[in-house]
């Protein structure tokens, strides 16, 4: 475990007015609401009760407890939240990034002594800790805090970082953050390792700006049948004109189904008139049913 050097939406209305001293989280306990079941009513979580649950509960306990404890003031909480970023457990991971963002004390910035607080650490243990599994993670954090500082940071990771998984991370956490880190998503899109190309792809799907066409087409040619068909899907998400031409050789002559249904189906979307009559011929004579017919639908729409 991680250690650290520094020192809920609510609910129910009325919840937090309810402590329940055995329990550690309050409940709402009025008469018109007298009939809900007890451990089905909204509550706040307690300081004592967050602390607690960080330490030793399990997974969904955890969620429940930091969700239900979004706007609960606990300095106290945060270095014991704080090294649940780095648990083997993602959605621990997630919940713990999600809580901590929402605390600007104690988490960005540094301490009055000048330590490093933990958006800070957690930029540190990206760009230099031994340890890949701990700059995984950290790249994972880094993209659920949601802050432009850390961009940078993430896109050095993916197109410097030693491990793979590392880069992994660092191109999902951009996707999160919703930027391409300066062009290291399209950069990316070439790694040696397939699980980042697929990353960098399926993080360029969710940027709202991304528009590096010339990169993802290059992935059309790929080993990796996934990466191939995630490229596909991704012209066919950015409506990529000028990739026609690739997209039509995929559909024709690509020897895995799927990748042939996605372009297919993309060569529809974007409307590719030139390739209506090789649509027409493979909507008669793939040897897959499922590509004849979505190829009969792109026709269609052409």
């Amino acid at each position: 475990m991680r250690r650290y050097n520094f020192g809920a939406t609510i609910l129910g209305t009325i919840a937090a007015a309810f402590i329940a001293s055995s329990g550690g989280d309050a409940r709402a306990d009025v008469k018109a609401y007298s009939w809900v079941p007890q451990d089905q009513k909204e509550f706040i979580s307690s300081p004592e009760y967050i602390k607690t649950v960080a330490l030793s509960g399990a997974p969904m306990q955890i969620w429940e407890a930091l969700e239900h404890g979004e706007r609960v003031e606990c300095l106290d909480c945060i270095p014991v939240v704080a090294p649940l970023l780095y648990s083997e457990n993602a959605q621990n991971r997630e919940i713990a990034a999600w809580w901590l963002r929402r605390r600007i004390i104690g988490v960005f910035g540094n301490a009055a002594n000048g330590s490093p607080l933990v958006y800070r650490q957690t930029l540190s243990t990206l760009a230099s800790d031994s340890n890949p599994t701990w700059r995984a993670y950290a790249a994972s954090a880094i993209g659920e805090f949601l802050v432009a500082d850390g961009i940078s940071p993430l896109a050095h990771a993916l197109t410097h970082d030693s491990d793979a998984t590392v880069r992994q991370y660092a191109a999902n956490a951009l996707g999160r953050i919703n930027d391409d880190g300066g062009g290291a998503l399209g950069q990316a899109m070439s790694d040696s390792d397939a699980n980042v190309r697929i990353a960098a792809l399926t993080s360029a799907g969710r940027i709202n700006a991304f528009t590096d066409v010339v990169a993802v087409t290059k992935t059309l040619s790929d080993s990796s049948a996934i990466v191939r068909r995630r490229a596909a899907m991704l012209l066919d998400q950015m409506h990529a004109h000028d990739a026609g031409p690739a997209l039509l050789q995929l559909a024709k002559h690509d020897p895995d189904v799927d990748v042939r249904i996605a372009a297919c189906h993309a060569l529809g979307s974007i409307g590719d008139g030139g390739a209506k009559t090789a649509l027409m011929a493979i909507s008669a004579n793939d040897s897959s049913s499922l590509v004849r017919d979505v190829a009969a639908i792109a026709v269609l729409e052409l």
